[in-house]
């Protein structure tokens, strides 16, 4: 949790040294998303190609949703 005390420095900083601390924090935060995905690795992504039942889940919505509509 951030303390009042940063925050109370933080605002007092300059426009120049605000934008100086944002630079830090966004190149930060970029390398920890990059520090995640792991080089020479796979990971799974799904796909809807053949989910067969979600299909079918979302036609039934779909057609009780008309029905609805035209009810």
């Amino acid at each position: 949790m951030v303390s009042s005390e940063l925050i109370s420095t933080l605002r007092g900083l300059s426009r120049a040294d605000k934008l100086h601390v944002m630079q830090i924090l966004i190149s930060e935060l970029a390398q920890q998303e990059m520090d995640l995905i792991k080089s020479n690795q796979s990971y799974p992504v799904w796909s809807p190609y053949d989910a067969v039942e979600a299909a079918n889940t979302m036609l039934k919505v779909l057609q009780a949703a008309q029905t609805q509509d035209h009810a």
